[in-house]
């Protein structure tokens, strides 16, 4: 059987950069770093790493290593959590992914009343969009995933909780407010406003512009939604918007995109026998409306 200190190792010098850093984050010294690396190595017949001056570099071995202490590492730790938990007589804890910036707000409306519900059950949100929710889910460093763009893997199931249809946000003083749709063309002028996510998981570049071969005359990213329909309202930008949050803003309208981009929020979920709790959540998720 693997000792799981020389993943350890691994995984913190990926992390840090350096023997010495790596050292002080697992509370060792370097000497026991390396002793535990050349120990492991001649237990297994491997060289872990070789030494390039002064960095290190990894072996083929290795380098599977790391990738299976990635793998590995965290499920264990979440393991660890998840004991913890039920010794502490919390019974469970679940950890959201989010891989929509404007799902943010639906989220909290579902966030209330399951804590009102599961005092016992902790719970925690995070960005998946900074580091790929579906390697976060697959990877067991979080329990649900919230996506507008399911990608289909074996092992996950993706429940539907609501539609919504991606629309053009322009403030109500626009010229193209006045309009029932508005295609590429419509946009060439136009400052477009998105959140800071790639272009190709974008549906308004992949959906609208890139089949039309046209782009916007400048594309600028904000991180928060309240400041993007801010720059819309006062005119400075155009933004596509999930028509729910148009509703809902001062001095903005929605405008259709070309033949209209339909759009479902899903919640990803590993498959396999759930809790009550997260049944629970599913639950009120299904029922939680935009």
């Amino acid at each position: 059987m693997l000792d799981t200190q020389p993943l350890a190792i691994l995984r913190e010098v990926d992390r840090t950069g350096s023997l010495t850093s790596a050292a002080d984050k697992l509370c060792l010294t370097q000497s026991a770093i390396s002793h535990a690396i050349r120990r492991f190595e001649e237990r297994h017949g491997v060289k872990v790493w070789e030494r390039e001056g002064r960095t290190l570099r990894l072996t083929p071995a290795g380098q599977y290593l790391l990738a299976l202490a990635n793998r590995v590492l965290p499920q264990l730790e979440h393991g660890l959590s998840v004991v913890e938990d039920y010794a502490r007589g919390r019974r469970g804890a679940i950890r959201i992914g989010m891989e929509c910036h404007p799902c943010q707000d639906w989220l909290m409306r579902v966030v209330d009343p399951f804590l009102a519900e599961w005092p016992d059950v902790e719970l925690d949100v995070t960005s998946a969009f900074q580091f790929g929710g579906l390697a976060a889910l697959l990877g067991h460093e979080i329990d649900v995933l919230v996506t507008p763009d399911p990608i289909v893997r074996p092992g996950l199931d993706y429940l539907p909780v609501f539609d919504y249809e991606l629309v053009l946000a322009v403030a109500e003083a626009h010229p193209l407010a006045r309009k029932d749709s508005v295609g590429p063309e419509d946009l060439a002028g136009e400052t477009l406003v998105t959140y800071p996510v790639a272009r190709e998981r974008l549906d308004i570049f992949t959906q609208f512009f890139v089949p039309a071969g046209a782009l916007p005359r400048r594309h600028r990213t904000v991180e928060t939604t309240d400041l993007m329909l801010r720059l819309v309202a006062s005119g400075r930008a155009v933004s596509a918007t999930p028509d729910w949050l148009v509703r809902e803003a001062r001095g903005v309208r929605g405008i259709r995109l070309g033949q209209g981009i339909a759009k479902s929020i899903h919640l990803g979920l590993r498959t396999g026998e759930r809790p009550d709790y997260m049944r629970g959540l599913v639950d009120l998720a299904a029922r939680t409306k935009v």
